[in-house]
């Protein structure tokens, strides 16, 4: 069977409550209890009128215990060779789940860079008492870059506990607000003032493809997920996938690591895991990009 590590793990329905995503996904800012309510198809509504095609709901509502829940979600990860899935939720869950199954998932902490030292410390409690295994940045959600210098506490905390960073680096759609929070420039900096700090650049880095090879290129603790990208439409003429492709099988080849965003498309793990394995990539570079590019990145191997 082929080994699989994904790198966008979702975890199944019910595991966490509607209110974290609400929370994620509400007005730029503090939210206040009398906000108006927002024009239909704005902000974050915009994603169901570009990705019309994408599962509504796709994961099936729990109808089991939680514990069942995630007995048959592990499972379904096994059936399909994935050996371990990076995770991110709300920190409760995370350390709820990271402890239950440490061997099976990493979870990567939200840590609001406004909170100063005692995100600091937050960061250290959940990594050194809770499992949880790194940090992740999404500018998406909070509109602050992730070369602002008031992340730079938690960069160097996760240099100091031997944890990872997962930065979203992708354009957004969300109409209310700026749609280069997640430009690859924004690693430059961070790898440039934290050389020892293990990014991986959440998404791929589309549409600035060129900057992201570029980048990966750049500065060597610097990786690269697949997640929330079809992986079949890496190889359509067109898509302005082709440079991504042509390193990832050559210079990049142990660089690129897998999201296989299950919960987005609606589909089998195993589908989108045999999407990957037609792509035109090398049989030694396939397995690098499903499996040991991650071991290394995350120091299983």
């Amino acid at each position: 069977m082929t080994k699989v590590i994904d790198l966008e793990c979702n975890l199944p329905a019910g595991e966490e409550g509607p209110e974290y995503r609400e929370a994620a996904q509400i007005r730029p800012g503090n939210p206040v209890a009398d906000r108006l309510d927002r024009p239909d198809g704005y902000g974050f509504d915009n994603y169901r009128r570009i990705f019309r095609n994408r599962a509504e709901g796709s994961v099936p509502k729990p109808e089991a215990a939680p514990g069942e829940r995630m007995k048959t979600f592990i499972a379904d990860m096994d059936r399909a060779g994935i050996e371990f899935g990076v995770v991110g939720s709300s920190n409760a869950t995370l350390s709820r789940v990271c402890q239950a199954y440490p061997d099976r998932f990493i979870g990567l902490a939200a840590i609001s860079p406004l909170d100063g030292m005692r995100g600091v410390r937050e960061l250290e409690r959940l990594v050194r008492e809770c499992g949880v295994g790194g940090f992740r940045v999404v500018a998406l959600y909070n509109m602050i870059p992730a070369s602002d210098r008031r992340y730079y506490p938690l960069y160097a905390k996760c240099v100091e506990l031997d944890v990872p960073v997962r930065i979203y680096t992708s354009m957004n759609y969300a109409n209310d607000r700026p749609y280069d929070l997640g430009h690859p420039r924004h690693l430059d900096d961070v790898a440039i003032d934290f050389p020892e700090l293990r990014i991986v650049a959440g998404l791929a880095g589309w549409p600035w493809i060129g900057d992201m090879v570029g980048l990966l290129r750049r500065h060597p603790n610097l990786y690269v997920d697949t997640a929330a990208h079809r992986p079949r439409h890496f190889a359509t003429p067109g898509s302005g996938w082709e440079q991504f492709l042509q390193f990832g099988n050559t210079l990049l080849q142990d660089k690129v690591m897998v999201g296989l965003s299950r919960g987005i498309f609606g589909v089998p793990f195993e589908e989108l895991i045999a999407e990957y394995q037609a792509l035109p990539l090398k049989d030694s570079v396939k397995e690098k990009w499903l499996h040991r590019n991650a071991l290394t990145f995350f120091k299983r191997g």
